[in-house]
């Protein structure tokens, strides 16, 4: 009697957390979509920290590993130069690990083909135009989760070479309950139970010790089965506008037979559900070892379709990362469609365009198929409007978007060399960094593909004579058909010896009332104000420093002489 209502007990407590489970997953998706209309077009306040930003680079970085992008990508100098990392956080809206790594590894990669960005576009707009779809495209998304602290991709070339291990003490802890019953039927109750508590001890140590060792595997193994259930869910949708990406799904999974038959005890625990179901579920795993006894066959099967998850998470990835680009969108003030061109001689043609990250941002506009030379004081705005063209010409060969009213441009690789630092680890001086970092601009300068290039304060790191003198002919040797370079300098000599291949531009300053304002917008010809040293008034210097540096100043634009 004791032992039918035990084993009565157990049925009834496991339909009950299936029960459960169920009813709450239900009223999960329904908060879910509630919660996803709602953000629709806001920036995310979300902030990442470094651990987190190198996870999600994963997906890009196994790919460069593997030899799998043929087109130029944008290199570590340029993402950081360009403040990328703010930019992807600025648009990512995504619901799923898979779709935030894949949005990143699209900003990393800007495309040269036409044709692909007319299918993101395909996408984009219809997600944008179907709010109900879209929705429900997210739920199942938010359904796959994100695995927060690691890549899936980290984890695909250490399970390739990862051994098997033996089954033999899982199939003890499996076997442990029913042995349990069978001595509390055979000997006295009391002495079947304290026999079978002690083996579950031991077999929870040892699940845990296990589990361990091999945790970041299993919850690879549990990614991979949410992305193909997930995959199910999206196919009873029936939306037409994704059925190519679907149906290709549908194929994977097909090769996923043995991976996903009796895998449901497998899903992670860390579901974000909070159901009864899913901690019953914990406990079942934990006596049993179920989830240790599929690894095993589940590694080989990861083994022999290592290229077909890829693509598993591509075909996902693509429709979570360009709905966060519909929602990007809708959060500007105005944006458009890029017109770009397959040329032999690079020229740009964006008109109003701005920083997405700056507030109450000034928008400029430069038509050019000449390379570009820009002057100004400090702070008037030079850098900005490097990184506000470099980052339009990415996200218009990425998500096909331009923050501007108009963007017509070449199809480009984009290198810059801005915000470098001394290289403390390599013993290497600011002036080395930086003379290594143009040394890979001209390495690109004369490729079939346009390059578009970015360089804040050619040399800065030597001193004036050497600086201007190299400077000029680094310049000069960018000035190719096929190449545009935008160069900012404070060296208005440049702009004289350079004037045969470059245009020049300036951003200017006023001071009023001891005060300096800047407009920051962008003016034709080499800049002609000098008020670096009217700013140490505006400071408080003393006025004999003042007097002294114009009166030096002075002297030498007229004799080209120093005197101090």
């Amino acid at each position: 009697m004791q032992i039918e209502f035990i084993v009565v007990s157990i049925f009834a407590l496991f339909v009950f957390g299936i029960v459960h489970m169920y009813v709450s997953e239900k009223k999960a998706r329904r908060v879910w979509r509630e919660k996803f209309l709602k953000e629709w077009g806001k920036i995310p306040e979300r902030e990442y920290d470094e651990e987190e930003l190198d996870k999600i680079s994963g997906y890009f970085v196994y790919q460069l590993k593997k030899g799998k992008i043929n087109r130029p990508y944008i290199d570590d100098i340029t993402w950081n130069d360009l403040d990328m990392d703010n930019i992807f956080a600025y648009i990512n809206h995504t619901k799923s690990s898979v779709g935030e790594e894949y949005l990143y590894y699209m900003l990393r990669t800007p495309v040269t083909e036409q044709k692909i960005l007319d299918e993101r576009e395909r996408l984009i707009h219809f997600f944008a135009t179907h709010e109900q779809k879209r929705a429900d495209l997210e739920v199942c998304f938010r359904q796959i989760g994100k695995t927060r602290r690691f890549s899936i991709s980290d984890y695909i070339d250490l399970l390739i070479t990862l051994k098997k291990e033996s089954n033999a003490e899982h199939y003890i802890a499996l076997f442990t309950i029913p042995f349990g019953l069978i001595l509390m039927t055979v000997l006295e109750v009391g002495v079947g139970f304290t026999v079978m508590l002690m083996m579950l001890v031991w077999d929870v140590f040892r699940y845990y010790k296990r589990k361990g060792a091999i945790q970041p595997y299993l919850t690879t193994f549990s990614y991979i089965l949410k992305m193909l259930d997930a995959s199910k869910e999206i196919s009873k949708l029936e939306i037409a506008e994704v059925q190519e990406y679907v149906d290709h799904i549908a194929d994977i999974r097909k090769k996923f037979k043995k991976f996903r038959f009796g895998s449901s005890l497998l899903m992670s625990a860390q579901r974000e559900t909070g159901s009864l179901a899913e901690a019953f579920l914990d406990y079942i795993r934990v006596a049993t070892h179920i989830d240790l006894l599929k690894f095993n066959s589940m590694l080989e099967e990861v083994k022999k379709n290592a290229d077909t998850i890829d693509e598993l998470a591509e075909n996902i990835g693509v429709l979570d990362a360009l709905i966060s680009v519909a929602s990007f969108r809708e959060s500007l003030p105005f944006y458009s469609i890029p017109e770009l061109r397959e040329t032999k001689e690079a020229f740009i043609n964006v008109r109003d365009v701005y920083h997405p990250l700056i507030v109450e941002p000034v928008a400029n506009s430069i038509e050019e198929n000449r390379n570009v030379l820009i002057t100004g004081s400090n702070a008037s705005g030079k850098s900005t409007f490097l990184k506000t063209v470099a980052i339009n010409t990415v996200l218009s060969q990425t998500i096909d978007t331009s923050i501007s009213t108009f963007y017509r441009a070449s199809f480009f690789q984009v290198y810059s060399s801005m915000a470098l630092k001394d290289n403390l680890q390599g013993n290497e001086s600011y002036y080395i960094v930086e003379i290594k970092s143009l040394k890979r601009i001209l390495s690109h300068a004369d490729e079939e593909i346009p390059m578009l290039c970015f360089v804040d304060e050619v040399l800065r790191g030597t001193n004036t004579v050497e600086r201007i003198s190299a400077s000029a002919q680094i310049l000069k040797s960018l000035s190719k058909k096929q190449v545009l370079c935008f160069a900012a300098t404070h060296d208005i000599e440049l702009t004289h010896m350079l004037e045969n291949e470059y245009s020049n531009y300036h951003f200017q300053e006023e001071i009023q009332e001891n005060d300096i304002l800047f407009n920051y917008e962008l003016y034709r010809g080499r800049a002609v104000s000098r008020n670096a040293i009217k700013l140490l008034s505006i400071i408080g210097y003393d006025k004999k420093i003042i007097e002294n540096a114009e009166q030096t100043a002075t002297h030498f634009l007229k004799t080209g002489e120093w005197r101090v």
